[in-house]
């Protein structure tokens, strides 16, 4: 992994390099999220969902399978 160094500037803010953009595949307007681990590392995650990822995600085995066509009918 390589080190990013940048410069924070008078409100507090960062801006990403294009670079980190492209390889955490953040866009504008995801969001990120910062934790800080006890040995004071801090990790960047992106925040960002496709639609796609959350097919599934709430159904049960025993309920049918319903496409967008048939919910809009």
């Amino acid at each position: 992994m390589s080190t990013v160094i940048v410069k924070v500037g008078a409100r507090n803010r960062i801006t990403l390099p294009k670079g980190l953009c492209r390889a955490l595949k953040i866009a504008p307007g995801d969001q990120v999220s910062f934790s800080r681990g006890s040995d004071g590392t801090v990790i960047l995650r992106a925040k960002h969902r496709r639609l796609s990822t959350l097919s599934g995600m709430l159904t049960r085995p025993d309920q049918p399978h319903v496409s967008i066509e048939d919910m809009r009918r």
